[in-house]
């Protein structure tokens, strides 16, 4: 009897938990149905108007001086002090002396070599003043109107073949031009400043002695600056040169104008760029250094009946929707 009850008991516990089971699982409620929404797609939309639109090209590039200038010495001497100090960074005005190289020597060749040429027209002037006395008032004046301390006036014109040969004869022909070639070496003693601007660099200082073909420095133009920027082939026929170039730069705060002065001819074959210079309209602000890095916005021509839209609605770059 035990032996019997020991295996119809776990029998009946089974099935009384599985019909405690059922009958739980039927009290529990269903979930309500989810109503599945549709979503719907929104887009933004504009009306298209026809206009003229403007384009620009962006650039960068470096500011420089459009006119460099190396100072070489043609002549051989002492450096001497000019109207400003010879050294990195002195500015300078037009007309100014900038250095010299001692003359002396130079000075007392052209008054040698005007000496002799005064001795050979003196020579002349009797044989003149016997065979044209006509025209040996006019040498006579010339004459007198030299000075060892000013440039010589360019000889008297006379359509007389024997004047000539009595002007060659006596070598007056050949001294004048002597005294000439002399004046313009003793003017290669002398720098003047031909522009406004800057002294970038100095090789020798006042005091050093230079010889022929010495670098002495270098000195750049400060009202004449431009930019050299690259451009891409295709948009160089963009460029409207008759509208003002605006700069801007990252290093200094400001923002100046310029304008399209010149567009390379050729390309780089590397790049596939074409050089646009842009002169700097120094008028338009003064805190402007040479080889500070510039932004350069070029104006383009106008797209004439056109309407623009933002990059995010080009879908595989070149498909829109519509």
């Amino acid at each position: 009897m035990k032996k019997r009850l020991l295996i119809i008991l776990p029998i009946l516990i089974l099935v009384a938990g599985f019909v405690a089971m059922r009958v739980l699982i039927g009290m529990k409620s269903e979930p309500p149905e989810r109503v599945q929404q549709q979503r719907l797609k929104v887009v933004g939309a504009d009306v298209v108007e026809y206009r003229n639109i403007p384009t620009s090209i962006t650039a960068y590039g470096r500011l420089t001086s459009a006119q460099p200038i190396v100072l070489f010495s043609e002549v051989a001497g002492t450096l001497l002090q000019g109207d400003v100090p010879f050294q990195p960074a002195q500015s300078f005005k037009k007309g100014d002396l900038l250095l010299k190289i001692d003359d002396r020597q130079i000075r007392l060749d052209i008054n040698t070599t005007k000496s002799d040429f005064l001795t050979a027209l003196a020579t002349v002037l009797p044989e003149i003043k016997v065979d044209f006395p006509d025209e040996y008032q006019k040498w006579q004046n010339y004459f007198d109107s030299c000075d060892f301390d000013e440039c010589f006036q360019p000889l008297p014109q006379t359509d007389e073949q024997k004047i000539k040969l009595f002007l060659s004869r006596f070598n007056v022909y050949k001294l004048f031009y002597a005294v000439q070639n002399l004046q313009i070496r003793l003017e290669k003693h002398y720098f003047y400043a031909p522009f406004n601007g800057s002294i970038v660099s100095a090789d020798l200082r006042v005091g050093s002695t230079a010889r022929n073909g010495t670098r002495l420095g270098e000195i750049i133009n400060l009202d004449h600056l431009e930019v050299e920027v690259p451009v891409q082939a295709l948009d160089i026929n963009w460029i409207d040169r008759s509208k003002p170039v605006t700069f801007t730069s990252s290093e200094i705060s400001g923002e100046w104008q310029g304008s399209v002065e010149r567009i390379g001819k050729s390309i780089d074959t590397r790049t596939q760029t074409i050089p646009v210079f842009i002169n700097v309209n120094r008028t338009s602000g003064n805190n402007l250094y040479n080889g500070v890095f510039l932004e350069a916005n070029i104006p383009g021509t106008d797209i004439e009946k056109a309407f623009s839209i933002p990059n995010r609605a080009i879908y595989n770059d070149k498909n829109v929707y519509c």
